[in-house]
C-alpha cells in the first residue's frame, strides 16, 4: 500500500473497514482517512489505549468490533480485555463498542473447519483478525474491495515485490517471511496462507475484488 496513492479511492467507498490499530494519520495519501468499522484483536487493545483520545474521541464515528478468547473477553469481571473495554465505554460514552460473543467465535472456527477439513484448535492455530473481518464483510456487504492483501500463492511468485508485514511499521518483518513462519508453526501461529486460499474460494460466491496486488481468481 505504501506509495500506491489509493487514499482518495478508499475514502469514496461507503463503508471502510480497517483492522487492529492500523493508523491513517500520515498515510492518508495511500490508505485514506475514513474508518467506518474497525475490527480489533484482544492483543491490539493496549495499543489503541495508548492513543485512546484519537481512536475513541476524535474518531468517534467509527464502530469498533473486538474479538478474543473467552479468558480475556469473559463478562463476569475476570476478563481483562472486556474490563478494559468497559473502562473505554465509561470514558468515551459516545463511542460504539461491540464484542464478539463466544458463539460468534465458535462459528468462525466452524467455518474454518468446513473450508479446510482441519480443526482450528487441534491444528495449534489462531484465526487472524483478517479472518474475522472477511467473514463480517461477506455478511454485511453486497460488494467487497480488498486493498493490500496478497494471495495464497503470491510468495511463490518470482516477480513478487517485497513488502512490510505492516505498512506503518518500518521495523516489521518481510510479509512473506512472516506468513511462511506462521504457516509452519506447530502451536500459536496464524494460518495466513491457508486463510487467503479460503478467501479465494469465497470470491466465487461473493462480489469480491482484490487489488494491490490483484489476484488471479
Amino acid at each position: 500500500m505504501r506509495g500506491a496513492g489509493l487514499g482518495a479511492d478508499i475514502d469514496r467507498i461507503p463503508c471502510v473497514i480497517r483492522m487492529n490499530d492500523a493508523p491513517t494519520a500520515g498515510y492518508e495519501a495511500d490508505v485514506g482517512a475514513r474508518t467506518s468499522v474497525r475490527v480489533v484483536s484482544h492483543t491490539s487493545v493496549p495499543r489503541l489505549l495508548k492513543d485512546g483520545r484519537h481512536y475513541f474521541r476524535e474518531a468517534a464515528d467509527t464502530a469498533y468490533i473486538f474479538w478474543g478468547p473467552y479468558r480475556n473477553m469473559r463478562t463476569d469481571g475476570k476478563g481483562t480485555i472486556f474490563n478494559a473495554l468497559r473502562r473505554i465505554a465509561a470514558r468515551y460514552p459516545s463511542t460504539r463498542l461491540y464484542a464478539m460473543t463466544p458463539e460468534r467465535i465458535r462459528l468462525c472456527d466452524d467455518v474454518f473447519q468446513n473450508e479446510t477439513g482441519k480443526n482450528r484448535i487441534k491444528s495449534g492455530a489462531y484465526l487472524s483478525t483478517g479472518f474475522f473481518t472477511m467473514m463480517l464483510a461477506t455478511e454485511m456487504c453486497e460488494r467487497i474491495r480488498v486493498f493490500g492483501m496478497i494471495s495464497a500463492d503470491y510468495c511463490k511468485q518470482s516477480n513478487r515485490r517485497a513488502a512490510l508485514y505492516h505498512y506503518y511499521d518500518r521495523a516489521a518483518a518481510d510479509e512473506c517471511l512472516m506468513y511462511k513462519a506462521h504457516e509452519r508453526k506447530r502451536r500459536g501461529g496464524h494460518r495466513f496462507i491457508t486463510e487467503k486460499a479460503i478467501y479465494a474460494k469465497w470470491a466465487a460466491r461473493h462480489k469480491m475484488e482484490f487489488t494491490h496486488p490483484s489476484w488471479n481468481l
